[in-house]
């Protein structure tokens, strides 16, 4: 058949005459034994249909029957190949248009009735033809096979896909009503019995689904909702007129109503799953007043049928999920029609079910309800519950109704439920007996109807405990607990009690007593097993009867064994347990002929639970199952803790019972026995508790060893997992080398499929619990005997199991297991070739054993030896035979093991191949559509695969993915051609789009980020289209444009009508109509593109830039080119229906405010690119602010705005005012109040929005007071310009001062509330055992209910707001107190000063005083609180904020003066900055900080002056001695550590330095890890840090009493030396280091300091200061090697500042004079011009020291050489600019010396000095031809001489006159002047050269 079909495919249309005879041997195929003969026939008939036309047009009838045969019996696979062969012809009958001649005369045009007719014929009456039918019906016994159905089903689903999802849009209304109509009355047959109805229900639902969900877009769903609605209005109309009749009480009314029920059910689910996947999108469809969905929705709640009821209500619950805005009208509406009606029947069930769904709905709902809202309900359940015994008509729907309210009330969590806790603890005691005799007494009483409302009633609360147990954990204190218990005991007593309850009463009981058995054991289940010891037994004794009841006659193995065997065994069972597209109905098979599933009405508490998928129906099954798997686990949990004597008696019970039963309701018991039996080994392996003695294991191992060898392959896998639980609880050796050899002599024995099947898992599964029962010999044995029988040939059972154990060996065992590599690879490579592909499940185990062999090779399959590569060669072999395999699970297996292949040998996978096959399989699905694609696990392992190859060659999978489209132009179908334009990542993003399984779906996404952060900045224009065409496909729904049909034929090629094709204006939209989970998608990618742009590149960011190099290389590409693409994403994102989109959109627009605001526009210099986009940025941000939207939309778009403002983007404020406007009206809203607020949402959400608003000016204010700083500073340092960034010099004048404008004029309301946040969040950061002093009525912003959702909005917005309030009040100098403070125009007392105080208590007015010291504690106990233990995960930018605001605390004298005379404040606050320097690395951080220590400092020293000045004013000079001493040290100069704040302050700096100049530790230099003497250059933040610890260091002593100054001396000068030392290097241009500049800076204020001078410590001073002058001296001589890396310059600085700045005693010892001077000797040597400049700099300024006992040492030593050096320029006239200014400054110094030089020694000098400038003049001749430099010496000498001459004229005469050559030099050099010597004076006097220019940088003396 295969090779038919692939003969068939290549002859095309030449094949026409053999077509008959193909088609007779298929249709015998078609319904063959085999079911794989099967599968292949119908592939091969699907080819034929291409060209057979008669297969769709004479031969439909037959075929169509054909296929309905071939269903029945069939498996998975069967009913996916015909149910696709029949979808194609009958989409092909009905689509075709041609008709060949030969048929013309007998060919009837096919319609769309006839073809659904056919269809529903097979669903409905199933294979056996028209006429048997009708014989079986009069019969009635006619039931249509499951495996027909559910075939057809699938085959309704294939043919819609086929057709298209705008054929379905067209056909709509035709195609709902036939699907409807299956499930009517007017086919009795098809829901006769319960059973069927929910399995047709089922399939219905899943057609719908598959095609109105999975095909349509979100438009088109909108549409097909409204059609679902008008069906049930019409439905409901029937209802109406047959109970409005009900007085006559006919016959036809009762059918009416259940005939309707099944088709409402269907389009209740259909309409809520549709709504649902809408999301936020459906707004406009519940909007809608013509539609009605609400009211049509709401009125079918009082329907008579229950099953209508639940539906409705789960409908609605789907509303609220998809709508949360309307979560809480429901709820009013919902429970105000329950009050109304409570006397109605179906009124109180339906509306309870209603309010109960809607209550599970609101954990979906991150917006909550109103807190308020838990209260009415609880009054409304305790009502209902209380009148349930008034009226017995309804007094069972009260009473279901009122626990069924409680149990969901408790889903609400702790927060609401701890307020009603002592009233349902109440109603819990008061439903069940007291006592035991009230038990005995109930019985006597009742009759069958009481016993009913009773049983009903307990089992509602013990619902509602349960419910509350597992959803409020945190109130199950130990005193709730206690409370819980008492009615306990009765409860088990009635269990008890139940059967002879049931013998008297009849059969109306038996439902509601499995009920109440259910619900007991589930909450038995979650309560902890301490709490019921007592009822151990009786329960044990219930639950063992249970288990083993005969009457059961269900085998339920389907739902209760799958989750005890481990997932990858249930492989080996065949597709129906494994995932798959089509779970939803293939499930109903599973189940055995009995029970059709799950459905609502069998347990309506499950509504308000949460559902394990998202939006399908909760199916929870008949109570007769459901009480068996409660009971099962139940035993799990009991068993583990009841004794061993007990457990053994349990366990022989069990075996007993299994041995009294026989045939199949043995296998019953015995798997409900398994079932319990493996849960409490799970159990005692959780705990790692023990089984117990040697009978309880034996007993154990036979109940396990029995169901090993069960005929139920479920059970046997079940038992084997079982079996390696027992050995891992048991863990002990001998047990289990004991359980493997009873397997293997079993193994060896048996002959059975069913055992060898059994005992072969139960060797792979010890395995897997026993991690590789470690001894090889055992290994050896096992692999020995799954080798024989995986070759047993006459079994492919007992192969595919032995080689499914054989691979869970291999993955297992590990390394132990490469000496059987080779053989094992062998075996799998022969079995491959040589086991038929017929058999696919041992193909399919072949390659989970393959892919284990890959695992264990692991890397070395990269190897290059030949035993290696010939491995390598037979995996990919092995995976080559399995890609060819038909069976798409096997496909599955073979890309997965070539995905580990490539894991581990990437170069030896052939990646084009690979990717050609994924792609092929995965694009050929998406032309339909992901539901007729085959299974889902391949889709997931393709997925999956590309994943891994897109994490290393993204760009080459993604080309040969476009490559293998353009060669195979021919086979693709044109719907697919697209993918040259859209390449993968498109092909995956509509796949995205249409796949419905969330794994799925994930991994897709996945996928594409990982394609995106590789290939992004490559393809950048390609990637921002993807994300365009997706966002802009939802912006215009209208561009869809309807299809041409007449077009579609031209385009046909030849004969072959490709239906397929029928969106073809796809051209031109590649995406038509996504939803919107995927355009949330789109926008999360745009982000993700900015932030890779940012990492790639400044040119991203940067227009000039971008533009030059796209000339240069027109396939750059930039993201600022795209500018106005992003924006235009993100506007439409971000005003989309959808809320999930919005919030995208928003988030994306501000990241591009972010990243763009400072990029300036080339073109009109001083604005910026942004500014174009301001009014989309308006127009985006404007509805975000609109009364109807969502406050968490409303809450992001503050961020936005504050952003855009802050940006600086705007300059003209009138365009500002736009954005400004929205935070003012939001601000408008704030001061509202409570009052305003909505009641829609939780009252958490209010305070969400309030701080996002107060946030979002805190950051304003922030922004506008930086600018004005800064343009304070500007107008300051004119020069300082250059260092800005553009904006600074854009229009400096306006936006400061604007913006402050701006937020001027509400900074009063503004500070008031922003204080009133941090009070709020102080009280909220309180640890939790002061809970009991938090004001009762909760915070301002705030209600003390919600105080748990509210901590985490404070927790983002309180670090801004705290800097706000910070700048505030310092901008006010803390001065303000406003006159109103008592007493404020807000709503709501909003000021610290009502800090936990209730009005009556609070004085009346507060003096400013105490006001500002409540504010200043506010701020500072909040910020150290923070600080103290930031989280490791908080952000940045709040410690940065929070140090921001101490800094501006500390900025003014007022909190100064508080910190600095609270010594012990002070110390705590610098413990904990030290705490932050240690654990935060960030430079901002740790600069930020010791700018708050210098402040700190600061107020220590304002301290200690202010507290010197007053002693001193009061005490008066008179007693001067007994002055006692302030600042630190007292007296005796201790620092206590801890108390000490000069000693925080040490460590702190000390910290710093170290870690910057690791050789500063003397522990450090000696290791090995620090070099000596080798300089490190500092980063540029590494100095700033260094140089802020130095001028900490330097102010340290001012804080210090004398002696206290002594003891901190040596360790600050070390420091500061230290420094010196280290960072001393020369830089090129002569520029001093940042660090060397704040050492020296930091040495000349600690020399100065006035201690040095105090007669207390000016000794102690003087000493330790010599000592540092030697060390500086002596950095020159340790230095040998490295002279040339050091900086004299620095040093002779340093010495400099030591002679200048401290007294004379301490440099004139001679031994120091002496070297000093010796060092300015040999640097005035030096060959380096600008050394000697600075040399000769240095010494004038000590020739100039005041003292001459300082001075003239140096003159002495000095000046002859000086004077030698200017006379020798003479003869060498200086070269350049350095060596004239060297001259120049020596000049300067002799002039200086002159003018400092006694009288009587003057004259000499100036006799020297006259000669020297004289010889430096030229003449006229000489001036024109001499250098610059020359003429510029000529100039300065001349002007000397202008100076000096007239001061000392009597030595300038006598000089002249004796020497009349200088005379002539001089008048002629005069005469040249004379003309311009004025507007030369007048130019030096302005720029005085450049020597002084660098003396105002360094002038430290």
């Amino acid at each position: 058949m295969l090779s038919l079909q692939n003969i068939l495919n290549g002859l095309g249309a030449a094949a026409i005459p053999c077509h008959r005879d193909i088609y007779k041997a298929a249709r015998s195929c078609l319904t063959d034994r085999s079911m794989a003969v099967r599968c292949a026939a119908a592939k091969c008939l699907l080819e034929l249909q291409n060209e057979a036309v008669f297969m769709w047009s004479t031969d439909l009838d037959s075929v169509v029957t054909l296929c309905f045969k071939s269903f029945e019996g069939s498996n998975y696979d069967v009913r996916l190949a015909v149910s696709k062969l029949l979808g194609t012809i009958l989409a092909r009958a009905l689509t075709s248009k041609q008709i060949t001649a030969s048929t013309k005369h007998n060919f009837r045009r096919v319609s769309l009735e006839d073809v659904m007719e056919l269809l529903g014929t097979g669903f409905l009456r199933g294979s056996c033809g028209f006429l048997r039918a009708s014989g079986d019906m009069l019969k009635g016994t006619s039931s249509v096979s499951r495996d027909v159905r559910v075939g057809v089903t699938q085959a309704y689903v294939v043919f819609v896909s086929t057709l298209g999802a705008q054929w379905l849009e067209r056909n709509f209304s035709a195609f709902l009503s036939h699907i409807l109509d299956l499930v009517s009355q007017s086919h009795p047959k098809a829901v006769q019995s319960a059973m069927d109805a929910i399995g047709c229900r089922r399939c219905v639902s899943f057609i719908l689904r598959a095609t109105v969900g999975g095909l349509l877009g979100e438009k088109a769903q909108i549409a097909a909702a409204k059609e679902i609605c008008q069906a049930i209005w019409k439905l409901k109309k029937v209802v109406d007129a047959a109970i409005s009749d009900g007085n006559l009480e006919t016959k036809i009314n009762t059918t009416d109503v259940t005939a309707s029920q099944h088709v409402l059910v269907c389009a209740l689910q259909e309409l809520g799953s549709l709504i649902h996947g809408l999301g936020t999108t459906a707004a406009p469809l519940l909007q809608d007043s013509s539609t009605g969905v609400l009211e049509a929705v709401v009125s079918v709640i009082l329907h008579p049928s229950i099953s209508v009821r639940l539906t409705a209500a789960w409908c609605l619950r789907c509303i609220a999920v998809a709508l949360p805005s309307h979560v809480s009208l429901l709820l009013d509406r919902c429970i105000e029609r329950l009050s109304a009606l409570k006397s109605c029947p179906e009124a109180v069930t339906g509306y309870s079910f209603a309010v109960a769904a809607l209550l599970g709905a609101v954990k979906h709902c991150p917006l909550g309800i109103p807190h308020g809202k838990g209260k009415v309900i609880m009054t409304v359940a305790e009502d209902l519950l209380c009148s349930a015994s008034q009226n017995s008509r309804i007094s069972l729907q009260r009473m279901q109704a009122g626990w069924l309210l409680i149990a969901a009330l408790m889903t609400l969590g702790p927060a609401v439920v701890q307020h009603h806790l002592p009233r349902i603890l109440l109603l819990w005691k008061c439903i069940f007996p007291s006592s035991p005799k009230d038990l005995e007494t109930e019985k006597t009483r009742g009759d069958a109807f009481t016993w009913q409302v009773t049983l009903e009633g307990r089992a509602g609360a013990l619902c509602a405990i349960k419910s509350f147990v597992s959803h409020c954990a945190g109130l199950l204190t130990d005193e709730v607990v206690q409370r819980l218990l008492p009615p306990l005991p009765s409860a088990v007593d009635l269990l008890t009690q139940l059967s002879s309850i049931y013998k008297s009463y009849g059969n109306s009981l038996k439902t509601p007593s499995t009920v109440y058995r259910q619900k007991l054991y589930e909450l038995l289940a979650v309560l902890p097993p301490k709490a019921y010891e007592g009822d151990f037994s009786a329960v044990l004794k219930e639950l063992v009867t249970d288990l083993t009841v005969t009457d059961s006659q269900i085998d339920a193995s389907a739902f209760l064994l799958p989750s005890l065997c481990h997932e990858n065994d249930l492989l080996l069972l065949g597709p129906l347990l494994q995932e798959t597209d089509h779970r939803f109905i293939e499930e109903q098979l599973l189940l055995g002929n009995s029970i059709a599933g799950g459905s609502l009405e069998y347990d309506p508490y499950s509504i308000y639970e949460k559902f394990a998928k998202g939006d399908s129906v909760p199916k929870p099954l008949p109570p007769a199952l459901s009480v068996i798997s409660a009971a099962s686990r139940l035993f799990g949990v009991m068993f583990s803790h009841v004794t061993e004597s007990h457990r053994l008696q349990v366990l022989e019970q069990l075996l007993n019972s299994i041995k009294q039963t026989k045939g199949s309701r043995q296998q019953i018991v015995q798997l409900h026995v398994v079932s319990a039996f493996s849960t409490s080994l799970k159990h005692l392996a959780n705990c790692k508790g023990s089984l117990g003695s040697e009978e309880v294991r034996r007993s154990a191992l036979m109940l396990v060893m029995g169901a090993l060898e069960s005929n139920n392959p479920l059970l046997r896998c079940a038992a084997a997992e079982c079996l390696a639980r027992l050995a891992q609880v048991v863990s002990d050796s001998a047990f289990t080398a004991g359980l493997a050899q009873v397997s293997f002599d079993k193994l060896k024995s048996a002959r059975d499929v069913v055992s060898r099947t059994g005992h072969s898992l139960a060797l792979g599964c010890l395995y897997r619990y026993l991690g590789g029962i470690s001894s090889t010999q055992h290994l050896n044995a096992c692999v020995g005997i799954l080798y024989t029988l995986s070759q047993d040939s006459t079994s492919p059972d007992v192969q595919a199991w032995a080689l499914h154990s054989l691979s869970l060996i291999v993955d297992l065992a590990g390394p132990l297991y490469h000496v059987h590599v080779e053989p094992t690879l062998s075996l799998v490579l022969m079995l491959l070739l040589s086991v038929p592909p017929a058999y696919a499940e041992v193909h399919q185990s072949l390659g989970r054993c393959l892919n284990a062999l890959i695992t264990t090779l692991g890397p070395e399959l990269q190897g290059s030896s030949t035993a290696v590569s010939a491995l390598r060669t037979s995996c990919l072999l092995g995976c080559a035979v399995m890609q060819d395999n038909p069976d798409c699970l096997v496909q599955a297996q073979a890309i997965s093991c070539l995905q580990q292949l490539h894991m581990f040998a990437p170069r030896h996978v052939n990646l084009s191949n690979l990717v050609s096959c994924l792609c092929e399989i995965l694009l050929d699905n998406s032309v339909l559509m992901n539901l007729c694609s085959s299974y889902l696990l391949l889709r997931r392992a393709v997925v999956a695969c590309l994943r891994q190859l897109v994490q290393r060659e993204a760009a080459e999978v993604s080309e040969y993915a476009v490559a293998l489209v353009k060669e195979n132009k021919e086979d693709f179908t044109p719907a697919d051609v697209n993918i040259r334009e859209i390449g993968l990542e498109g092909a995956l993003l509509g796949l995205l789009d249409k796949e419905l399984d969330p794994r799925l779906c994930q991994d897709i996404k996945e996928t594409l980020t990982h394609m995106l952060t590789s290939m992004a900045v490559e393809k950048l224009s390609f990637w921002l289209k993807l994300c365009k065409d997706v966002l802009a496909a939802s912006a215009d729904f209208n561009t869809v444009a309807s299809i041409d049909t007449t077009q579609e034929e031209e385009t046909a090629k030849g004969d072959d009508v490709s239906v397929l094709t029928s969106d073809n204006d796809d051209r031109f939209h590649p995406f038509r109509n996504p939803r919107w989970s995927t355009r949330v998608f789109a926008a999360e990618c745009v982000c993700k593109i900015i932030s890779q742009c940012e990492n790639a590149g400044s040119a991203h960011f940067d227009i000039t830039l971008a533009q030059e190099r796209k000339q240069r290389d027109s396939r750059d590409d930039f993201l600022v080119l795209h500018l106005a693409d992003l924006v235009r994403m993100a506007f439409m994102a971000a005003t989309d229906h959808s809320d999930q989109l919005r919030l995208s959109g928003l988030q994306m627009l501000q990241i591009i405010v972010r990243k763009f605001a400072a990029v300036p526009e080339p073109e009109f210099p001083g604005h910026v690119i942004l500014e174009q986009y301001q009014a989309n940025v308006g127009a985006a941000l404007r509805p975000a602010f609109a009364p109807e939207t969502p406050p968490d939309v409303t809450a992001k778009a503050c961020q936005v705005c504050s952003a855009w403002i802050a940006s600086g983007v705007v300059s003209d404020l009138n365009d500002l005012r736009r954005v400004h406007q929205l935070l003012v009206s939001s601000l408008l809203k704030v001061q509202a109040g409570k009052e305003a607020q909505n009641e829609q949402y939780n009252e958490s959400t209010s305070t969400m929005e309030v701080l996002a608003v107060l946030k979002a000016w805190a950051e304003v204010y922030i922004v506008a007071i930086e600018k004005q700083k800064n343009q304070s500073d500007t107008h300051k340092h004119s020069l300082k310009i250059v260092n800005y960034s553009e904006e600074s010099y854009r229009d400096v004048t306006f936006s400061a001062s604007g913006l402050l404008d701006l937020v001027q004029a509400d900074l009063g309301t503004l500070s008031k509330l922003w204080l009133a946040a941090l009070q709020d969040f102080a009280l909220l950061t309180l640890p939790p055992e002061y809970a009991s002093q938090l004001p009762a009525e909760g915070g301002t912003f705030y209600t003390a209910e919600t105080i748990e959702n509210a901590r985490p909005h404070y927790y983002s917005s309180w670090a801004l707001i705290l800097y706000a309030t910070a700048l505030w009040l310092t901008s006010t100098g803390f001065i303000v107190v406003d006159p109103d403070e008592g007493v404020t125009n807000l709503s709501r007392p909003v000021t610290p000063t009502t800090m936990c105080q209730d009005s009556s208590t609070r004085p009346l007015v507060k003096s400013p005083e105490d006001v500002n010291t409540d504010r200043f504690h506010l701020i500072l106990g909040i910020s150290v609180e923070f600080l103290c233990s930031p989280g490791s995960d908080a952000a940045m930018e709040n410690i940065i904020a929070c140090l921001h605001a101490l800094q501006a605390l500390f900025d003014v004298p007022w909190p100064r003066s508080k910190i600095g005379g609270d010594q012990e404040l002070g110390v705590e606050l610098l413990n904990v900055l030290h705490r932050l320097i240690l654990t935060r690395e960030s430079p901002d951080i740790q600069l930020a900080t010791l700018e708050v220590v210098r402040l700190i400092l600061f107020a220590a020293q304002e301290h200690v002056k202010e507290k010197r000045r007053s002693a001193e004013v009061d005490d008066g000079a008179a007693e001067k001695e007994t002055l006692p001493e302030f600042g630190e040290g007292k007296d005796t100069g201790g620092l206590v550590p801890g108390k000490s704040l000069v000693f925080a302050t040490l460590e702190l700096c000390v910290c710093i330095l170290v870690r910057q100049l690791p050789q500063l530790n003397p522990k450090l230099t000696c290791s090995p890890a620090v070099p000596p003497g080798k300089h490190l250059l500092l980063s540029e933040d590494g100095s700033r840090l260094v140089a802020a610890a130095l001028v900490i260091l330097s102010d340290v002593p001012a804080i210090c009493s004398p002696e206290g100054s002594v003891s901190v001396l040596p360790t600050i000068l070390y420091l500061i030396i230290g420094v010196l030392k280290a960072t001393a290097v020369k830089l090129r241009d002569g520029q001093l280091p940042l660090t060397v500049a704040a050492s020296l800076q930091a040495l000349k204020g600690l020399l100065s300091s006035p201690m040095a001078r105090a007669e207390k410590s000016q000794n102690a001073w003087t000493d330790l200061l010599r000592s540092a002058l030697v060390t500086v001296l002596d950095c020159w001589d340790q230095v040998d090697g490295l002279l040339q890396e050091l900086d004299e310059i620095s040093l002779l600085t340093a010495i400099t500042v030591f002679v200048m700045s401290t007294s004379p005693e301490v440099t004139t010892v001679e031994c120091l004079q002496k070297r000093c001077i010796e060092k300015f000797k040999t640097t005035l040597d030096s060959k380096d011009p600008l050394v000697q400049c600075k040399c000769y700099q240095l010494l004038h300024s000590i020739f100039q020291h005041p003292n001459k006992t300082v001075s003239y040492p140096y003159i002495h030593s000095l000046v002859p050489s000086i004077v030698g050096k200017l006379q020798e320029t003479e003869k060498a006239k200086p070269e350049n600019a350095a060596e004239l200014q060297v001259i120049q400054e020596g000049i300067k110094v002799v002039a200086a010396l002159t003018a400092a030089a006694e009288e009587q020694h003057r004259a000499h000098l100036v006799a020297c000095f006259l000669p020297i400038l004289i010889s430096f003049l030229l003449d006229e001749n000489a001036l024109v031809s001499a250098t610059i430099s020359a003429k510029n010496l000529h100039e300065f000498a001349l002007q000397t001489l202008m100076q000096i001459g007239p001061q000392y004229s009597s030595v300038f005469k006598k000089l002249m006159a004796s020497s009349p050559t200088m005379k002539a030099r001089l008048e002629s050099a005069i005469k040249g002047n004379q003309e311009s010597i004025k507007v030369k004076t007048t130019k030096h006097a302005k720029n005085p050269g450049k020597s002084s220019s660098i003396q105002l940088k360094t002038n430290f003396l």
